[in-house]
């Protein structure tokens, strides 16, 4: 029998073989045993150099058309024992409820972010953002911060290297003063992000945690403005009855600086008459003449706090490891 002669035989019988395959194994030896490296068909095609010049052309064609017809009946097979394993082994019955489908939801402490740049951005605050692998010099120098203050030792800060110094960013105040170098006066800012210093894990430290840091600088700025920003800000977070107070204080990057205070129904709760929530004070002119500002004609204020801190008050919870947990049952009640 000639190698023409031979094509429709060997094309019928594989067409046979891969139409009766019933599962992907008996499919695989299929292919295998016909289209293979190995297979019948590839043979053929290694017989073409023994045909004259004149039948050549003739028999590629017939076993390249041939091919074309096994690889479809190949995916037709395919096709079929993979939608014969996916169909239901029992029957189905439509007439029960259906699986509502799982939705996620915003993290506690995402949730907190976004009503806390809501309520800026109601007095016409910015958004601004910076890297959290700083140097001292943003981290530390140019916020007044002497080389010899605690906050700059290796037991408070993470340290990247020796070499420059690079570290984690302890505040969010670092983003001030990149804002203050590219920007020019007036400068409304709210910097949310995430902080790194060297604290032992417990109920209420963490190594990481989140802050915002807001900035206003402006011509005539003073502390009334910023008495007037925290009291809307807190109450907007906390509720319209939240009382704030002010306590004189110390940052190497403010002055006069203040701790602030606020009261509610949730510390009476807890049985405190006040809780301390946040750092203030006006813009130290040391920083303003860092950035190039001359603090006889600009000044502002600025004043940070944690998120975490937030979140625990308003939702009650009482350690600040449960929102790093991933526990579901946890973060499903938010």
């Amino acid at each position: 029998m000639s190698l023409l002669d031979e094509i429709e035989p060997l094309k019928a019988e594989a067409l046979a073989e891969l139409n009766a395959a019933t599962d992907q194994a008996a499919l695989d030896h299929a292919k295998g045993t016909w289209l293979g490296p190995q297979g019948r068909f590839t043979g053929l095609m290694k017989q073409m150099g023994s045909l004259s010049k004149e039948d050549r052309p003739l028999a590629g064609k017939s076993i390249n058309a041939a091919k074309g017809e096994l690889e479809a009946a190949l995916q037709t097979a395919r096709d079929r024992i993979e939608l014969a394993a996916a169909a239901p082994t029992e029957p189905t019955d439509f007439t029960a409820p259906g699986r509502r489908r799982t939705l996620g939801k915003l993290h506690p402490l995402t949730q907190v972010t976004e009503d806390i740049v809501k309520s800026f951005r109601k007095l016409g605050f910015a958004v601004a953002d910076g890297p959290e692998v700083e140097d001292e010099y943003h981290c530390f120098d140019a916020l007044n911060t002497p080389a010899d203050h605690p906050a700059r030792d290796a037991q408070d800060t993470f340290y990247v290297a020796t070499d420059g110094r690079p570290l984690l960013r302890t505040h969010t105040s670092s983003v001030q003063i990149r804002v203050m170098k590219e920007q020019k006066p007036p400068v409304r800012i709210i910097v949310p992000g995430r902080v790194y210093r060297r604290d032992t894990a417990d109920a209420t430290h963490n190594p990481t945690f989140h802050q915002v840091e807001g900035l206003y600088v402006d011509k005539n700025v003073t502390v009334a403005d910023l008495k007037g920003t925290v009291e809307f800000v807190f109450r907007d977070l906390m509720g319209p009855k939240t009382q704030i107070r002010f306590r004189p204080h110390y940052f190497s990057y403010t002055e006069p600086s203040f701790e602030i205070d606020f009261a509610n129904a949730l510390t009476r709760k807890m049985g405190k008459d006040w809780l301390e929530i946040a750092g203030c004070g006006m813009v130290h002119p040391a920083v303003l003449e860092e950035v190039g500002l001359d603090p006889e004609e600009w000044t502002g204020w600025a004043f940070g706090f944690g998120i975490e801190r937030i979140a625990m008050l308003r939702y009650g919870i009482n350690d600040i490891r449960l929102f790093y947990e991933n526990d579901l049952r946890f973060l499903r009640q938010f």
